[in-house]
């Protein structure tokens, strides 16, 4: 089989210095393979793209990893890498290191947990990590030894089945530890403010901040983050409330 292949991806494009640290951090571990958008894809979750062709772009490659950007998706990299990049289907894909947090119901809207978890419907282990900074030139030092531990722990022993990990790290502290949790209930305040262009016409720009429904909830990502500790929360592809087939049958007057 030769070296283990690690395919990495991440949704703030391929020239970003999260993608960057993070082959900077996996590549003792085997054959690293970047596919990555051509430019930022945060907040897009596992859109792919249906109504437009699709480029694969070859870079240059940096610190031994082979380097290719796409004009899609982090989902589109995902698929790409699989079916016309890779040379056979990867022993792990890792997508980061984000520029700003994943934790609490943020998955829902992340492009890169949207391709961690389309790697994950096809059997591959996979790891998102994220740093809770949006600087660009944030400092991801700290996050080396998790990242190595787990992602060594990873390739060795793979993931249950239809289980992917969502990894977070408080920025700008020394990091205590690590906390396996679930994530918060919380929700965006999604405030828009209001500009106008150079013609007086409005446009608006998504703000906000997320919100703690359960701050004193001491088995939650938010509530470790909030102490400096990284979190990791397995995360499940397969959203069936199979618990609520009877009751919603039920409800629906079904029987």
């Amino acid at each position: 089989m030769g070296k283990p292949i690690i395919l990495i991806s991440n949704d703030d494009g391929i020239e970003s210095a999260g993608i960057h640290r993070l082959v900077d951090y996996v590549k003792d571990f085997g054959e690293v393979w970047v596919v990555a958008p051509d430019k930022p894809h945060s907040g897009q979750s596992s859109a792919m793209t249906v109504n437009a062709p699709l480029r694969i772009i070859s870079k240059p490659d940096y610190n031994s990893a082979r380097m290719f950007a796409v004009t899609g998706t982090p989902v589109d990299c995902v698929k790409l890498a699989y079916h016309t990049i890779l040379p056979r289907v990867p022993d792990i894909m890792l997508c980061g290191i984000n520029h700003g947090s994943n934790a609490g119901n943020s998955i829902i809207y992340s492009g890169t947990m949207g391709a961690v978890m389309e790697a994950t419907t096809v059997g591959v282990p996979a790891v998102g990590y994220s740093l809770l900074s949006h600087s660009p030139s944030a400092d991801f030092s700290e996050t080396e030894p998790f990242i190595k531990h787990i992602t060594s722990i990873v390739l060795k022993n793979g993931l249950p089945a239809g289980i992917c990990l969502n990894v977070n790290f408080p920025a700008k502290v020394k990091i205590e530890g690590i906390k396996v949790v679930r994530a918060a209930t919380s929700h965006w305040t999604e405030e828009y403010q209001e500009y106008l262009d150079p013609h007086g016409k409005p446009f608006y720009w998504l703000k906000g901040k997320i919100i703690n429904e359960e701050p004193e909830a001491s088995d939650t990502d938010l509530y470790w983050l909030d102490r400096n500790f990284a979190t990791i929360v397995p995360a499940r592809v397969n959203q069936n409330a199979i618990d609520h087939i009877d009751s919603t049958s039920a409800l629906l007057n079904m029987d």
